[in-house]
């Protein structure tokens, strides 16, 4: 899971410097923005700074598990997941990370979302046939090293899709749940 891992660090450090950015511009609480529809102060600027990061973090990210593995450092994808059940199995990683996004959000629990975001594409890796990229700029790492983790190229526009397929899933499923329990919970 070396090589895989390697696309996730980009990711993984961008959750961890919003939960710091955020919780300092919050009052020092902690407790990172989930999305950037659901944080205000994240305005074009930002938002134009973050999605780039991202995307090279997650390359720099790849590159460097092939670094420490010995392998090329830039070597594209072959592995086509264009496949049926491989997209489908995107919808529900990325499906389930939404979820737990806001589900921790919801419950005022988000200061634990970076061990539990890890723990999750952790887990998802191996419950899912996508072996969970759940995130745009993962999969755009992921296609830059041709190790089992890898996505050949022409298969990313269709694993991006479903992510956001698979996002819009997570949040309706968010609003389904967390809407029921504060209107429930309510007097």
């Amino acid at each position: 899971m070396g090589e895989e891992a390697g696309g996730h660090l980009g990711a993984a450090g961008v959750v961890d410097a919003d939960e710091q950015h955020g919780g300092r511009r919050r009052g020092g609480h902690g407790g990172g923005c989930p999305s950037v529809a659901r944080c205000p102060q994240w305005d074009g600027p930002v938002v134009a700074a973050y999605v780039p990061a991202q995307i090279a973090g997650a390359i720099a990210g790849a590159i460097l598990a092939d670094a420490m593995f010995g392998e090329q450092l830039v070597n594209w994808s072959t592995h086509d997941r264009s496949a049926g059940h491989l997209l489908l199995g995107e919808v529900v990683a990325t499906a389930g990370l939404v979820l737990l996004i806001f589900g921790l959000a919801r419950t005022e629990h988000l200061r634990f979302a970076p061990v539990a975001v890890a723990s999750y594409i952790g887990a998802a890796y191996w419950f899912t046939s996508s072996t969970s990229f759940a995130n745009p700029a993962v999969t755009v790492g992921r296609a830059f090293t041709d190790t089992f983790a890898g996505i050949a190229p022409s298969s990313v526009p269709g694993f991006i899709g479903m992510q956001l397929i698979g996002g819009a899933v997570g949040l309706a499923l968010a609003a389904l749940i967390f809407t029921h329990r504060r209107t429930s919970g309510s007097k």
